[in-house]
């Protein structure tokens, strides 16, 4: 079997290895593999497939990895969750909100939760409220 075969299947191999991995490093790999298997099928020595192998994989790990980690990583889109979901949501005061007496409950998703007011003032009961903040068991709201 002539040599660019082993590269082709080294470049699978590694295609395959890559499925089961997420660092991206195997299919920079493939890419040397595949730039091998050009400089076999081209005639080039084994010293340059090693050559070109090396700089492919490089060149992959220097300019397409950081891309392809970019593209499919977003850092930027945080996704709440539990509790922290509840952040921005519309809510039914359910027990009139008092500072002084430090009482009140909304009504949200058919969970209630203890609320205070965003600024001190009395929220009336049925008044559709935002919850702004939340701190353990207690939300913030606002009208």
């Amino acid at each position: 079997m002539e040599m660019h075969y082993y590269w082709l299947i080294a470049a699978i191999l590694l295609i395959i290895i890559e499925i089961f991995t997420a660092g991206f490093g195997a299919l920079c790999f493939a890419f040397g593999a595949l730039g091998s298997a050009l400089a076999s099928w081209a005639g080039l020595s084994m010293s340059w497939q090693l050559v070109i192998f090396a700089v492919i994989s490089l060149l992959a790990f220097v300019f397409v990895r950081p891309f392809v980690l970019k593209f499919l990583t977003r850092k930027n889109q945080e996704v709440k969750t539990n509790a922290d979901a509840l952040i921005g949501r519309k809510a039914i005061v359910t027990e009139r909100i008092d500072p002084v007496q430090h009482s009140g409950r909304v009504k949200v998703d058919g969970d209630e939760w203890k609320a205070v007011s965003e600024n001190g003032t009395p929220i009336e009961s049925g008044a559709e409220v935002e919850i702004t903040a939340r701190e353990s068991i207690i939300v913030t709201v606002r009208r």
